[in-house]
């Protein structure tokens, strides 16, 4: 008899934690690349965009900053370091020497983070006090107008949850023997998109009640142009080929793999503009592509796996088992290699977005 659990699809689990070397501060060079290249962004967008001579200084003090989505470090600690020196940079501007305020920092995550490795990590240097908000941040986390500043990088992709239908059988947007919603049917997709729609609105909405009027949101997402076309060739679809491979063969079950699909979407640039108009709450301030320089290179093989299995390794082996994973990265390592597609950056159809959203006046 087939395991009960063999069709529940597992929650979103976050970035792996420990010490060993499949963790994602190990890997997470990329968006280590990623942080360093909006450092003046998001000195330009604090500078021009964050109307501290609105704010009393009451509520300036302690300003606080909140990181959706930090994992376990270092890149976390990186970025909320370029806030708050482009947070003083902007007092002294405006002749508020005296005035600058302490900082406190809300470093977010789900609840099964690995916080104990994050705040063992804490810089010994930092000038903020540290707390830790575990909770998905596609609710309310903190008080209403309670913040000024919001961070999120490369986090929102991940949904709250796979779409129901894509694991229903008796649904048109059932996504048998696939992953993923790309190179899947019509019905797979929509199903995906509105999805990602639904869990945007609930992220816009809640920061909206957490940020002061005035206060702005920074954001690293993925995006592809509109109208782009998937191409078959990719990590995860020899990630779902290797999984079907290993059904044949006996290994796990094929159930278990029909019922398997990654909670990851990445948005059109119109996707993403629609959303945040639609919400209301806030304006778009900024919204470039980034220069990200590891776009530019072809990393190794090893590093492409690791660093996907860094952040949805915890995935498969809450749903297959902790027994078969260092054989399914194996063989995605294989595939991987024997493909001159994929790592080749000229292949790479997603762009990078840096966006600043301000909260509107009520």
């Amino acid at each position: 008899m087939e395991d009960k659990k063999a069709n529940i699809l597992p929650e979103s689990c976050p970035m792996i934690g420990g010490n060993d070397s499949y963790n994602y501060a190990h890997n997470s060079r990329y968006q280590k690349g990623a942080v360093d290249a909006v450092k003046e962004m998001i000195n330009e967008a604090i500078a021009e965009k964050l109307d501290i001579e609105n704010l009393t200084l009451a509520s300036l003090n302690p300003f606080r900053i909140a990181d959706l989505g930090c994992s376990v470090g270092p890149n976390t600690f990186i970025a909320v370091q370029y806030i708050i020196e482009a947070i003083e940079l902007k007092c002294q501007a405006q002749g508020l020497n005296s005035c600058i305020p302490e900082f406190q920092v809300f470093f977010n995550d789900l609840v099964t983070n690995d916080f104990n490795k994050l705040f063992a990590s804490l810089p010994a240097d930092r000038r903020y006090f540290a707390v830790g908000m575990p909770g998905s941040f596609y609710g309310r986390l903190f008080p209403k107008a309670s913040l000024h500043f919001v961070h999120s990088s490369y986090a929102l992709p991940r949904l709250s949850k796979v779409p129901e239908e894509v694991v229903d059988i008796n649904s048109p947007a059932w996504n048998k023997e696939k992953i993923h919603y790309r190179t899947a049917t019509k019905e797979v997709v929509e199903a995906y998109s509105a999805q990602y729609a639904k869990d945007m609105e609930s992220f816009l909405s809640a920061r909206a009640q957490e940020l002061v009027c005035g206060g702005l949101m920074a954001l690293v997402i993925a995006t592809i142009p509109n109208g782009t076309l998937y191409s078959k060739d990719t990590m995860v679809e020899l990630l779902g080929y290797c999984l079907r491979e290993m059904a044949n063969m006996g290994l796990i079950s094929e159930a278990k793999v029909d019922s398997f699909n990654l909670p990851l979407y990445i948005p059109s640039h119109k996707e993403l503009e629609t959303v945040v108009e639609r919400n209301g709450y806030f304006s778009i301030e900024r919204m470039n592509p980034l220069n990200h320089q590891m776009k530019q290179t072809t990393p190794s093989v090893q590093m492409s796996v690791l660093h996907l299995r860094a952040g949805i390794g915890g995935l498969v082996k809450e749903h297959f088992g902790s027994e078969i994973i260092d054989e399914v990265f194996d063989r995605l390592t294989k595939k991987v290699a024997e493909s001159s597609f994929i790592l080749n950056p000229e292949n790479r159809k997603e762009i990078d977005l840096f966006i600043i959203l301000k909260r509107k006046s009520n």
